[in-house]
């Protein structure tokens, strides 16, 4: 019974219609419990979102703790491991915006709102029930080397060239910060202009800077492209 519940709640596979139906159900609640952020001002309608996502929630990780020892396989430890694994406490900062329906009727759990900040959240809930999203995962577990290179590359070069655009141009420079700042700006090509060098030299060094940044910027666009290329095509062999 318990096996075929954890199969249940897994993410499905081919053919398996009703854990299907689970991650449908699943990604529309998840979804739907995260529509209240985009207003301001409450409405009856948000608290009776809440309640129900809430239930599917807590129902969700209450037959997910049970079934650990399938998805851990440890044995009676994985019911207490499982509690702490990243999904399971995203799935708990998921729930506890719900505790803010109950701090309508009392004082001292008027403390509780502050969880609906945890609201955010259960966005990251779809990553357990999206495929191309557990792909994606996948890719980025298998490529995480190659991704640490780049981003220490991009790190190590945003660094050197706010230590050389600070010292060219102090004057347009308060702080060690602001140069990061606009290091990080010119990599990523963004350009908002609030800080900007007015030297010819350090100009030169911005449009260097920014050269250097469209080929950094694509190289992890790169590896993850070739990752995903290459977990697709191992798939389909299997």
């Amino acid at each position: 019974m318990r096996k075929h519940l954890y199969e249940i709640i897994e993410v499905s596979q081919d053919g398996d219609k009703i854990s299907a139906v689970y991650d449908i159900t699943m990604m529309i609640a998840i979804v739907v419990s995260i529509i209240p952020l985009a207003f301001k001002n409450p409405h009856p309608i948000f608290t009776v979102i809440d309640v129900i996502t809430v239930i599917l929630f807590i129902a969700d990780y209450i037959l997910r703790l049970a079934t650990a020892d399938y998805k851990l396989n440890k044995g009676a430890k994985s019911f207490v491991e499982y509690p702490f694994t990243p999904m399971a406490i995203i799935d708990l900062l998921s729930i506890l915006p719900g505790l803010s329906i109950l701090g309508n009727g009392f004082k001292l759990l008027r403390l509780f709102r502050i969880f609906r900040t945890f609201r955010v959240f259960r966005v990251f809930k779809v990553f357990r029930y999206s495929k191309s999203v557990m792909i994606i995962a996948k890719v980025i577990k298998n490529s995480k080397e190659a991704l640490l290179a780049v981003g220490t590359f991009a790190v190590g070069y945003i660094l050197v060239s706010a230590l050389v655009i600070f010292n060219v141009e102090a004057e347009s420079f308060n702080t060690f910060f602001d140069a990061v700042y606009w290091a990080t700006v010119s990599l990523t090509t963004v350009g908002y202009g609030d800080i900007y060098p007015v030297t010819t030299t350090g100009r030169i060094i911005t449009m260097i800077s920014s050269l250097l940044g469209v080929a950094i910027v694509a190289l992890p666009a790169g590896i993850i492209t070739a990752g995903y290329m290459e977990t697709i095509n191992d798939s389909k062999d299997d």
